[in-house]
């Protein structure tokens, strides 16, 4: 790319950074004004090789692809060194990270079973599984940067939850299986047995894995160039996940409005969504650790890969689109925590800007 559009592209991240949660907001809207084309992208779609048939391609787990792609190519790897002489807190989160949706879920379950809801909140026990279940979100490592946090704590617990989700996905998954009821127990072995588990490994860690070895493979002058390109285009590619995500339940719940699921939905997804930052935070403190270790704990505590579970929801679950609307609250909920969490690590100096909200 010529310089000037390297600079002009670079400008474009920046301007789409700072504007990122007005433009998640306008996703959303989007979605619930005019789902049609979402919902379009949402389907299956057969695209002709010639002679050799036709490819089935999807547009969500391509865009989640692009996504963690983006992520792996932006880790410093030559800063994790750090993780080594001092690696508490990588592996308090890890253990938190495995440990929080079985102390979390069963409690919702419990709550949930006492609504007069037919299936005991199975539908929502279900999506907060799938939310809970997934590796810490790849933004996080954007907060803990306008938070001055640890950032190689943060890029290894991403790194780290990320390439053994093919592993904790199926064991959080399977444990928490008898608290919902028979029709989404089936759903969710399925979603947990390891010939499907391979969504763990092909749409999570292969792309991100990529990344991270393309980061390695290319000279030393072309990452930053390679960055310059495909940056602003995940970005761009979150904000249309967003909006295909958003599509199916956004839209149903216009055409169809269920007040009571969208209050449950977020009463749900805003509880577990507290438990786990607190957990963090309360356990940065018992260990002892230093404000910007403690707030890439907190964060990577609180912050899961919501869009993963919605991609994994869409192909697990394509007929209960509504189960959707706890994963979109939970994304939302999580980035105006990291927020919160950010801003007490690094209060904003007169004239700075607020800090953006990241997809």
């Amino acid at each position: 790319m010529p310089p000037a559009g390297r600079r002009a592209a670079e400008r474009a991240t920046i301007q789409l950074r700072h504007r990122l949660g007005r433009a998640t907001v306008l996703a959303y809207t989007a979605a619930l004004l005019l789902p049609g084309p979402g919902l379009w992208l949402r389907r299956e779609h057969s695209l002709p090789l010639g002679g050799a048939g036709s490819l089935s391609v999807s547009t969500a787990p391509l865009l989640l692809s692009l996504v963690l792609f983006a992520a792996g190519l932006q880790v410093p790897l030559r800063a994790l060194g750090t993780l080594l002489r001092r690696p508490i807190a990588l592996l308090a989160g890890l253990v938190l990270h495995l440990t929080i949706p079985l102390l979390a879920i069963p409690g919702v379950a419990f709550l949930l079973r006492l609504t007069p809801d037919t299936d005991g909140g199975s539908g929502l026990v279900t999506a907060m599984i799938l939310i809970t279940a997934m590796p810490v979100a790849a933004g996080a490592t954007v907060w803990t940067g306008k938070g001055d946090g640890d950032q190689p704590t943060m890029v290894g617990l991403v790194l780290a939850s990320t390439f053994l989700s093919p592993l904790t996905i199926p064991l959080v998954i399977g444990s928490l299986l008898p608290l919902t009821s028979d029709g989404y127990a089936g759903t969710l072995a399925r979603a947990a047995h390891p010939a499907h588990g391979g969504f763990a490994l092909i749409g999570v860690v292969l792309p991100c894995a990529a990344g991270t070895v393309c980061r390695l493979a290319v000279p030393a002058p072309w990452p930053s160039r390679v960055l310059g390109v495909i940056e602003p285009v995940a970005l761009a590619g979150s904000l249309l996940l967003t909006y295909v995500n958003a599509s199916g339940p956004l839209g149903s719940f216009l055409a169809r409005p269920r007040p009571l699921l969208l209050a449950a939905a977020l009463t749900v997804a805003a509880g577990v969504c507290l438990l786990s930052f607190t957990a963090g935070h309360a356990a940065a403190r018992l260990l002892g650790l230093d404000s910007a270790a403690a707030s890439s704990l907190t964060l990577a505590c609180g912050m899961n890969n919501s869009s993963a579970s919605a991609v994994l929801i869409t192909t697990t679950l394509p007929d209960k689109p509504h189960l959707l609307l706890p994963v979109l609250a939970y994304g939302l909920l999580q980035k105006t925590a990291a927020g919160r969490v950010a801003s007490r690590r690094r209060p904003p100096t007169h004239g700075s800007p607020p800090p953006a909200q990241v997809a």
